[in-house]
């Protein structure tokens, strides 16, 4: 029986949440990348028959116990994402780098939408665009981080 490594899977998803809650200078905060969202739609499409809804949504759930957000805020809009995200893997793997990055943009920006949704429902309300920022600077980090994740997981044969 293969080792199938798996616990290269949730030694990202442990580093993502430590970055989630890194100290930041207050003015940098918006800018915040989502390194879960980032993980998840990676996770889809390298095994998309084995990662889905339920672990976006799990991951998610984490991300709320860290990060102190209400319960369930991270949990529904990484599980949106990843509904989006097992949509279109096959597309998403056929993309050029920089068709990619646009993909990624727009996804987080739907998590974006969906949790700026649950904060207005809670009763705290985000000025004008702000929480797109973090939809930007993941996809600029996605060219950055995706090749180094995919050698990993090629080379300690994650399945």
């Amino acid at each position: 029986m293969e080792a199938n490594n798996r616990w290269f899977i949730v030694a990202s998803v442990v580093v993502a949440l430590l970055l989630a809650v890194m100290p930041l200078p207050l003015g940098w905060l918006w800018f915040r990348p989502s390194f879960t969202a980032l993980l998840v739609i990676f996770w889809i499409n390298r095994m998309p028959q084995s990662v889905g809804v339920g672990f976006a949504w799990l991951v998610g759930l984490a991300e709320d116990l860290v990060t102190g957000a209400a319960l369930g805020t991270h949990a529904l809009a990484l599980a949106v994402l990843a509904y989006f995200s097992l949509l279109t893997y096959q597309r998403t793997r056929a993309f050029n780098p920089a068709q990619q990055l646009l993909w990624v943009f727009v996804l987080v920006g739907i998590q974006q939408v969906v949790g700026n949704w649950v904060h207005n429902l809670a009763g705290k309300p985000v000025p004008g665009l702000m929480f797109l920022w973090p939809a930007l600077t993941t996809a600029l980090l996605w060219p950055l981080t995706i090749p180094w994740l995919d050698h990993m997981a090629g080379r300690l044969q994650v399945r």
